[in-house]
């Protein structure tokens, strides 16, 4: 049953990284500036983001089958609308469906892991579902960069329709839970209602050390899907004047370490008390990777950076173990959801900010990737001071 969850989330990471390979082909269509492409890039993010708290009610109230089930449909039309779209509102409006629709996918297979797997295992288990479902990036890699060249973005949007709806067959064949339990005679308890649900979700906001772990979550994975999702391509294609098919092949290199570090990570877990110093550490180190790509213009750096912010980005997976270790067992699925919610927040948000950023440098005639690489590095630094900074959870006894 996993392994056909993973499959959502496999189409899902494949989704939320199309647009490094479809920018170039986008711009030539419909003439759209770096800003214009950061807020199509960040569409996706955003609705994905904003229905998370939706998609965790619906989870804990209908189950993970049927709320996948329900949602993933629109993963589907939103592709079809994109691949069929006579303008720059049509693709944008696709992008909201398909983040739509994919909101649940990486949430169901946490909660699942959450709820069937012991904790002792949790991060290495999440760190492989994350593992596997990441070989949706490498599609968006040299795959999708060599159909596209061959034929069109439209023709990419199309053939992840079709993959999505096989992703959604293989979902409604495999994936099958017990009964939700409902009140009886036995006095189990009754299920809750969606006041309940939401007001669950407020409770978490009162807690103080919920600030600094959402605000380090607005940012870490945001760094990596805005470089490998967004501006990867255009980098190489402008700084370096590589080919689609060439910066697509770094673009899978960078999906391929991806792959396997969020497993080692998990398994390195030092638990809660050595964790929250490894989260600050390796984000300071991500930071200055971008710092570095942004100033030194290397080609090899370019290059070697984009594959180690793939091969750093498996850190990441420690911040679901911290937000598991820091809220009891009854908030553990709310607080997945929040998470989950403050980490593609923070995509659409750094999405959007970077292809402003790019937008303002090149109107200076300055270079606007320097700009965008600088933004990234300082809003990773503003992320790690309020995880260090601000109240952190009380010890485990």
């Amino acid at each position: 049953m996993l392994l056909a969850l993973v499959s959502g989330f496999a189409l899902s990471q494949a989704f939320r990284t199309i647009t490094a390979i479809m920018a170039t082909g986008l711009r030539a269509e419909f003439g759209l500036s770096a800003q214009a492409l950061g807020v199509f890039a960040g569409a996706f993010a955003f609705a994905f983001g904003t229905m998370q708290l939706f998609m965790g009610v619906g989870i804990d109230l209908y189950g993970v089958r049927r709320t996948l089930l329900v949602a993933f449909p629109l993963t589907i039309a939103g592709s079809l609308l994109s691949a069929l779209a006579p303008g720059y509102g049509g693709v944008l409006l696709g992008q909201v469906l398909i983040g739509v629709g994919c909101a649940p996918a990486f949430l169901v297979c946490t909660v699942f892991i959450a709820r069937y797997f012991p904790a002792s295992r949790f991060a290495m288990v999440s760190g492989v579902a994350m593992g596997v479902g990441g070989l949706g990036m490498l599609f968006t890699g040299t795959p999708l960069a060599w159909l596209v060249q061959q034929s069109s973005w439209r023709m990419g949007f199309a053939v992840l329709a079709g993959l999505a709806a096989l992703a959604w067959l293989l979902i409604f064949w495999k994936v099958h839970e017990p009964a939700q339990p409902t009140q009886g005679a036995d006095g189990s308890p009754p299920r809750e209602s969606v006041g309940d649900a939401v007001r669950g979700f407020g409770a978490l906001f009162l807690l103080p050390h919920t600030a600094g772990i959402m605000l380090l979550g607005l940012m870490t994975y945001a760094s990596f899907l805005t470089l490998r999702g967004l501006w990867l391509g255009p980098l190489l294609i402008e700084r370096h004047g590589y080919s689609l098919v060439a910066s697509g092949n770094v673009a899978m290199l960078s999906s391929l370490v991806s792959l396997f570090t969020p497993a080692f990570f998990g398994r390195m877990d030092p638990g809660p008390a050595r964790r929250r110093r490894w989260l600050v550490g390796f984000t300071v180190l991500l930071a200055g990777l971008f710092a570095a790509v942004g100033l030194l213009h290397a080609e090899w750096l370019d290059v070697g950076g984009s594959i180690a912010v793939g091969l750093l980005s498996g850190y990441m997976v420690l911040q679901y173990s911290d937000v598991r270790s820091a809220y009891p067992a009854a908030m553990t699925g709310r607080a997945m959801a929040v998470f989950t919610m403050a980490l593609f927040l923070g995509v659409a948000l750094m999405q959007w900010v970077t292809g402003l950023a790019a937008s303002l440098a090149a109107a200076r005639g300055a270079d606007p990737y320097v700009a965008v690489m600088l933004t990234i590095a300082g809003m990773l630094t503003v992320g790690v001071l309020a995880f260090r900074l601000l109240p952190a959870p009380a010890p485990a006894h």
